[in-house]
């Protein structure tokens, strides 16, 4: 396992993110927590150190599970991420958003499922367009300096909003967000519209969720196992099955599986990214941490890129068209480094 620093800090997190959304049986396909114990003791036994979660998976107990493990183990050790946002009753109208009151109510909750007096990184899990930045902000670097959470994160924002947070953020001498989660994958690709490239001029890392497409980038759909996936999902369409198609044809060349590559793919991608990978079966992790060391070839990421290309639109496609090129750069575009 390698290590990278998330964002801009020093916090060292493991290459691999575990996802521990299914840990919990609130819902149909949630795991008990002997078998969530297995998954996380496999990742801990290849090094990895960086777990996801939220108040809102499992109705909770995705957090109790997390903070049973990391308290029976060397909590010192693991890079706890989680996230508020989501409500957790339906009495209070305060109990979701991303406004103050429920910042510091959700935090205080996941503090006790998690049986630790802090927070590693705490996301905004979806933005609501309610609440101000500047509430945003203030709320969470008064955690920081309290010592609850030891750095912020957003997920699941429009780029104008986050990009506003970070440069308010950096004139105020608030916390800044060090990664930015979003879905992204080969079947997922819209977030390099702006998303990406926000994160990466702002030095944030990328966190993908469902870097897998739910399953679809497996190839398991192609065999008639729709999972949870609902017939007239984009994960079944004519365009998710070409590329699926030739993430298996890339998986055969390399003697690694279709998880493997998708994976590498979301890894290879010029800027800061740890996809967040989940699990329910312990032969799910175990095969996940088989991109462990494996790097697909420039020939094999142009493959993949040429079958899951997305249209940028405007202004993304009108800054490739040569005319424009030549406009800005007088003949220069090839010989300026970028």
């Amino acid at each position: 396992m390698q290590y990278k620093l998330l964002g801009r800090s020093g916090l060292k997190v493991s290459e691999i993110c575990l996802g521990t959304m299914g840990f919990g049986q609130a819902t149909p396909w949630g795991i008990d927590e002997k078998s969530s114990f297995g998954i996380m003791d496999a990742f801990a036994h290849a090094g990895g150190n960086f777990l996801d979660t939220a108040n809102r998976y499992q109705d909770g107990q995705t957090e109790e599970i997390v903070g049973k493990y990391i308290t029976k183990a060397d909590r010192d050790y693991w890079v706890v991420a989680t996230k508020y946002s989501l409500y957790d009753n339906k009495t209070n109208p305060n109990a979701s958003g991303n406004n103050r009151k429920n910042m510091m109510r959700s935090v205080e909750a996941s503090l006790k499922r998690l049986q630790s007096d802090f927070i590693d990184v705490l996301y905004l899990h979806i933005w609501d367009f309610l609440t101000p930045m500047d509430e945003v902000l203030r709320g969470l670097d008064d955690l920081v300096r309290q010592g609850k959470v030891n750095y912020i994160a957003i997920s699941d924002t429009p780029a104008w909003q986050v990009a506003k947070g970070q440069t308010m953020a950096e004139l105020m001498g608030w916390s800044r967000f060090v990664a930015l989660q979003v879905e992204y994958s080969l079947l997922q690709r819209t977030p390099e519209r702006d998303l990406t490239p926000m994160a990466q001029h702002f030095g944030m890392t990328v966190t993908p969720w469902a870097p897998l497409a739910g399953g679809a980038l497996t190839g398991k759909y192609l065999r008639n196992d729709p999972g949870r996936i609902k017939e007239g999902s984009v994960r079944l369409n004519d365009r998710a099955i070409a590329i699926t198609k030739e993430v298996l044809a890339v998986a055969e060349e390399t003697g690694k599986s279709a998880s493997n590559v998708a994976l590498a793919w979301t890894m290879q991608q010029g800027f800061s990214s740890i996809p967040i990978v989940g699990a329910t079966k312990l032969s799910q992790m175990e095969d996940n941490l088989g991109v462990i060391g494996f790097k697909l070839s420039a020939d094999q990421l142009d493959r993949l890129d040429k079958a899951s290309a997305i249209d940028l639109g405007f202004p993304g496609n009108f800054y490739k068209e040569d005319g424009v090129k030549l406009a800005n750069f007088g003949g220069f575009y090839d010989r300026v480094e970028k």
